[in-house]
Parts: C-alpha cells; structure tokens; sequence
C-alpha cells in the first residue's frame, strides 16, 4: 500500500461579505512571490491537522480567533510532493476592527473578491483556488 501524501501546510481565505482580508507579503530578496498579496496561513508545526494550521497561522498572523464552524469549503491539493490544504470561512463585516497584524508581511487589506481575483500581484495559486470555491467545486471531507 502507497504511503500517504504528507500535509505540509494550510492557507485560509476570510471571506466578509464581498471582501476578502488579503496580506502583502515582505518583499525581501528571494522569498517566494515577494510583494505580492498572500492569505493567512503557513507551515504546519508538530502534528497539527491541516484546519488546526490555517486557524493557528490566522492567530497568528492577524491575531484573529476563527471558530472551526466558521470555515465553510475545504479542499487539499497535490504540490511539490506534499498536500497543501485550502479553507473557506465567512466572518461578520465587523471582524476586520479586531485585526492586530503580526510581524509577517508589509499590511494587511480588505480588498474586494474580485480585486483580489483580478490583481496581477496576488498569488496565483490561491487566485485559482478560491476561484473554485466560487465556481461551486466540490469540498473534501472534514
């Protein structure tokens, strides 16, 4: 039997109404899509799951407490050899007040869905991936 592709990591798209909280990565020399607009999320520590990672990630990134029940779309995907997880929360408007960004990229923005799907300097990976949520794609299992 094949062993498991391993999960190495989890990003998180806030959905507040028709926006979305979006991060500017730091644009230094080398780091991977330098300056472009990210989402809350990153590398799983320990042995974490995959939602356990992004809502960890979005603490502490945005200082934000996401309830589990919150999340509405999950769905892995196949990169470099390891899983990475993608999820779906919708929050009330208001939560962008409680923002208390972290000390990983330049700003974070509450740009419209449709900004951020048409920005030439967000991550294209994510871009596509929310825009399969949007489309209707099916989830995977919790």
């Amino acid at each position: 039997m094949a062993e498991p592709t391993p999960f190495d990591g989890a990003k998180l798209a806030l959905l507040l109404d028709d926006d979305l909280l979006a991060i500017l990565r730091d644009d230094t020399p080398g780091l991977p899509y330098a300056g472009y607009w990210d989402l809350p999320g990153g590398g799983r520590e320990g042995d974490e799951g995959p939602l356990e990672c992004a809502l960890r990630e979005c603490h502490e990134e945005l200082g934000l407490h996401v309830s589990d029940t919150s999340v509405i779309w999950r769905k892995a995907f196949h990169e470099d050899g390891c899983l990475k997880w993608f999820f779906v929360a919708k929050l009330p408007p208001a939560t962008a007040a409680e923002v208390v960004f972290g000390d990983e990229g330049q700003r974070w923005s509450l740009m419209s869905i449709t900004e951020f799907l048409a920005h030439p300097k967000a991550i294209p990976s994510f871009q596509n991936r929310l825009r399969g949520y949007l489309e209707g794609e099916a989830c995977d299992p919790p």
